[in-house]
């Protein structure tokens, strides 16, 4: 099996439990008994790190930035239990400070679980390295307005090129992205046809799409269980499916208590708020404008600048 799995998939896996991060220790044991290989490109690589230390600010940031009131109105100062109160503040700021300290050296040396994970990838796979006619041949295709890529970049273009130039043909290729630029128009749950074109001319071969890992697992490995990720499709899906203003602050309520996404889940998430009238009003409800505000503002790079200007003008 020939794996693909994107930048923006391979950042999600810092909004994992440690149980979901544990299960992906079963695709390293794939591609180690070679069921799997995981095909990486430079530009891939260098993209995480460049997003690294973004991603995870974005997960800690409500973390590392949490704070209790230490003042009380006057009328608690005739209470024991205000002693008590403050006592336990006091704790809680001690092991904050601790927790936070310790999660930041961890960061920078790079030993989250997360961290492990990706290396873990990174030094098993597949490596294509792009040469100069690659790299001119992705100039080209943005330079005609093929895709896929956006915003004068050529990161996708020469990840594509090196797909077509590098991988062997006859062997189909699995490929996991939550970036709409590799999505068809009509519909952002296929992939994009002029794509698929190009790959059957090229490859003769199909090319299997999915826009989260845990779809992949599911369908692929589903004795890997992504817990967590599955829970946030299943609420995102109410969401999208909401039929009134009732249901989307349920819907929501839900959501706000997860501070990470992935970026098919954001642009669902936005796409929802975009298209369907019931979340579209219930966006004067402060939660949920709060909500969508938090969910934009973390994950700008996600959307594209239709769907970014559209939300602007609702949230505004």
């Amino acid at each position: 099996m020939q794996l693909f799995i994107d930048t923006n998939i391979l950042l999600s896996f810092y909004s994992l439990n440690q149980d979901d991060l544990s299960e992906l220790n079963k695709i390293i044991d794939a591609i180690k008994k070679q069921q799997i290989t995981l095909l990486l490109t430079d530009q891939i690589i260098n993209e995480f790190y460049r997003n690294r230390e973004q991603r995870i600010d974005g997960a800690i940031k409500s973390f590392r930035t949490q704070t209790f009131s230490t003042q009380f109105p006057q009328l608690c100062e005739d209470y024991p239990e205000i002693d008590t109160l403050r006592e336990a503040l006091k704790h809680h700021e001690q092991a904050h400070a601790a927790l936070t300290t310790r999660i930041l050296v961890d960061i920078k040396a790079k030993t989250l679980k997360a961290d492990q994970i990706i290396q873990s990838l990174f030094s098993l796979g597949k490596k294509l390295s792009p040469d100069l006619a690659t790299v001119e041949r992705a100039k080209l295709r943005m330079s005609v307005g093929n895709p896929p890529g956006k915003n004068n970049s050529l990161g996708d273009a020469i990840n594509w090129e090196s797909l077509l130039n590098e991988t062997p043909i006859g062997e189909d290729l699995y490929f996991i992205t939550g970036d709409k630029d590799y999505c068809s128009a009509l519909n952002d749950d296929e992939f994009s046809g002029f794509l698929l074109t190009e790959w059957d001319t090229r490859k003769q071969t199909k090319i299997h799409f999915y826009k989260r890992l845990s779809s992949f697992c599911k369908e692929q490995f589903p004795e890997i269980m992504l817990a967590s990720a599955r829970d946030k499709d299943f609420l995102i899906r109410d969401l999208v499916n909401s039929q009134s203003i009732a249901n989307t602050q349920a819907a929501i309520a839900k959501l706000s208590y997860y501070s990470e996404f992935t970026a098919a889940q954001v642009n669902t998430i936005v796409g929802a708020a975009i298209s369907n009238r019931q979340v579209g009003w219930s966006i004067e409800d402060d939660r949920v404008k709060s909500f969508l505000r938090s969910v934009v503002a973390n994950n700008e790079q996600y959307l594209d600048p239709t769907s970014l200007a559209a939300i602007a003008g609702l949230l505004n």
